[in-house]
């Protein structure tokens, strides 16, 4: 494979989950591998997939992402998936017992924040977050266009 085939920007779909940086506030971030479906992983590979309403919850001591969406194949058959359908995460038990303590006692809640293929496997960076309430919201958002128009009036500046 050329150097230009590897840095080729289709082949590295990355799905954000746009939602989180500004409903929540986020710790510690963790890379899971997600188990997939064929239909699923082509559908993935076109970028078909939203991650905004998308959270984990802990099942049998086993982490789900619930409400992430990965459109139909368009190529697929009968045997297409189900687009919202319930996906088990890979992660080592250390890293399960770690994050379910987190929920359990301190109420915070795991969010995927991107899906992504590294090395042509499936993953999805998960991430501890507590929710903001309204005030932390506005600040952010205060923040975030304070830095903005700094940034426009260096421009102008140059």
């Amino acid at each position: 494979m050329s150097a230009a085939a590897k840095k080729d920007p289709k082949r590295y779909t990355e799905i954000r989950n746009p939602k989180a940086f500004h409903l929540y506030h986020v710790g510690e971030r963790l890379e899971a591998g997600v188990m997939l479906r064929g239909t699923e992983m082509k559908a993935l590979r076109q970028g078909l997939a939203q991650l905004a309403d998308a959270f984990v919850r802990f099942e049998a001591s086993a982490p789900v992402l619930h409400h992430a969406y990965i459109a139909e194949y368009a190529q697929g058959n009968i045997h297409n998936h189900e687009p919202r359908r319930p996906r088990k995460l890979l992660m080592n038990a250390r890293e399960i017992n770690k994050f379910k303590a987190a929920v359990e006692m301190q109420g915070m809640t795991v969010i995927p924040l991107r899906l992504y293929f590294k090395e042509g496997l499936a993953k999805v960076e998960v991430a501890l977050c507590k929710g903001k309430n309204v005030s932390d919201k506005r600040e952010s958002l205060r923040r975030k266009t304070e830095l903005r128009e700094a940034q426009r009036s260096i421009r102008a500046w140059k």
